[in-house]
């Protein structure tokens, strides 16, 4: 069994300084009142030091992440555990903005990198006009199993989570900031409505786990839809943040998973 923490929260909008430290202080909480739970993964929201913003356009991180991985990297080795960072958006030596997950081992290494490929481009988004969208799959094999890295509007399509899976992975990880223009009526419920449909089926599809840290509460125009959940393979909702600031956990059995690649037949496959 490997223990999952996934953070879910509001950022304050372009303070990376105070969204450290709401960040520092959910799992704190939740270690001090949980000692005897393992902690073998911690997630982080998408955009979780600014918030749904485009500051990140004349304020982006080095290659290495910066200060945001420098901090995760800290956490990691306080609490012995691994980090998948969240994003933070960062400028490659091309030049060019790409939006970025680190994922960190229990001594602060970063192990895997992912740039979002599904940049978040329809019904008004505008991510793509700043952002270059990745071109890579990536797959972090951790201490405890192989996780499958998936960037919020990444979780619209199948076939990225199928190569994951062709890949190796045993785990899938999705921060998120799955947002809704709160002036248009009955949007909320809608997109609340679809993230919970797609984090259901990628999981049972693909028979992995599947973990999501999405943003909650206000982004200026924006609200976030909340609703982090731990998926099990077999659809079972094993943790809900509903609309929540909080943090979720739940243990995660990868040898149900694997015995599961082995008695059921994959949804994608014949």
């Amino acid at each position: 069994m490997a223990g999952i923490l996934s953070l879910q929260f509001e950022p304050v909008l372009n303070d990376i300084e105070k969204n450290l430290e709401k960040t520092a202080g959910i799992v704190k909480d939740f270690v001090s009142k949980n000692p005897d739970k393992p902690l073998d993964l911690v997630v982080f929201p998408e955009f979780f030091t600014t918030g749904v913003s485009h500051s990140y356009v004349d304020n982006p991180m080095p290659p290495n992440g910066g200060a945001p991985i420098e901090f995760a990297a800290e956490l990691a080795k306080k609490y012995n555990t691994n980090i998948a960072a969240g994003t933070v958006v960062i400028k490659k030596c091309d030049g060019k903005l790409y939006n970025t997950m680190f994922v960190l081992d229990r001594t602060g290494e970063t192990v895997a990198k992912y740039d979002k490929i599904h940049l978040f481009k329809y019904f008004g988004g505008t991510e793509n006009e700043r952002i270059t969208p990745g071109n890579k799959p990536v797959v972090a094999e951790l201490d405890f199993g192989k996780a499958g890295l998936s960037i919020c509007f990444d979780i619209k399509y199948p076939l990225h989570h199928r190569k994951l899976v062709h890949m190796g992975a045993e785990f899938i990880i999705n921060p998120s900031a799955w947002a809704f223009l709160k002036v248009v009526n009955g949007q909320k419920e809608q997109n609340t409505r679809i993230f919970k449909a797609l984090s259901i089926a990628r999981a049972n599809e693909n028979l992995v786990y599947f973990i999501t840290s999405n943003q909650c509460g206000n982004a200026g125009m924006l609200g976030n839809t909340g609703y982090s959940m731990i998926v099990s393979p077999n659809a079972e909702i094993l943790a809900n943040a509903k609309e929540e600031e909080c943090a979720i956990y739940a243990d995660i059995d990868l040898g149900l998973v694997r015995q599961l690649k082995i008695t059921t037949p994959m949804s994608f496959e014949e």
